[in-house]
């Protein structure tokens, strides 16, 4: 398997549960040395994540994490320096849809733009769902009938029969559920590869030469989609399913520990 890792030259990894732990709060110092070690070697990192550049800022993972260049809100965005080279966002007609839906059902709706969200209430499900993965939920705000902003993806802080009640209503979304009161709606063709492969494609990469980290259902399509795909061991079945080999725990130096076992690093410095 080492032998295949060889010819990496780009690394995707997600941030929640996978780069940076909610147990600890932190990114593993184990990660971090990973990192700076394959950077040496002239490999770069690109974070890929559900959230914006806003919220990853946000987050503090790029005070201990410089990357170079981020995969943001599930694909619909990817930066490299000051530029973003790849926009997809959602056609405004389906924004109103799902706000109205969200006022129907009386769920919590997140609509994220490139540098900022705005949600419509706040409930016990959103605060639930914010205060297991360690994020605040954005000011609240009336939505009207008609959003007039670019949006780029929408969390639903709702469970699975609301859910089912209006997703066959979006014939041209999908839905990615990351708690259980909490799930990514986007565009049935957008997800976090479609970010990558803008990405390879700018540097004149192939497929092959790419490995992701994920441990969401918003990290399939990624998964599958790179040479190599590594789920952490604490990731969801779909993540692990998805990949080529599932690493430890992120707490247990997974991270860096699937790095060393495809020889992008020598050792795993603690």
């Amino acid at each position: 398997m080492k032998s295949k890792g060889k010819g990496i030259k780009i690394v995707f990894t997600d941030i929640d549960g996978t780069l940076f732990s909610h147990v600890t709060h932190r990114v593993p110092p184990s990660a971090i040395h990973a990192i700076e070690d394959m950077q040496a070697k002239g490999i770069k990192v690109f974070l890929c994540s559900g959230r914006n550049y806003y919220l990853i800022r946000k987050s503090g993972v790029l005070n201990t994490v410089h990357p170079d260049g981020m995969v943001t809100m599930n694909g619909s965005n990817a930066i490299i320096g000051n530029s973003i080279i790849y926009r997809y966002p959602i056609p405004s007609e389906i924004v109103d849809r799902m706000i109205l839906y969200a006022k129907r059902l009386r769920f919590g709706l997140t609509l994220i733009e490139e540098q900022e969200g705005h949600i419509n209430m706040i409930d016990e499900r959103v605060i639930s769902a914010h205060e297991k993965y360690g994020t605040r939920f954005p000011q609240p705000r009336t939505f009207p009938d008609h959003y007039d902003r670019v949006v780029y993806q929408m969390i639903a802080f709702c469970d699975d029969f609301d859910e089912s009640l209006f997703m066959p209503h979006l014939p041209h979304c999908k839905s990615a559920r990351w708690d259980e009161y909490a799930v990514d709606i986007m565009l049935k063709d957008s997800d976090k590869s479609k970010g990558v492969e803008s990405v390879l494609e700018f540097y004149g990469l192939t497929r092959d030469q790419a490995m992701s980290f994920g441990d969401g259902e918003n990290d399939v399509e990624m998964l599958h989609y790179t040479g190599i795909g590594v789920a952490m061991g604490n990731g969801k079945k779909a993540a692990q399913k998805a990949a080529d080999f599932v690493t430890a725990d992120i707490d247990e130096d997974g991270w860096a520990k699937a790095c060393l076992h495809y020889g992008l690093i020598d050792e795993v410095r603690p």
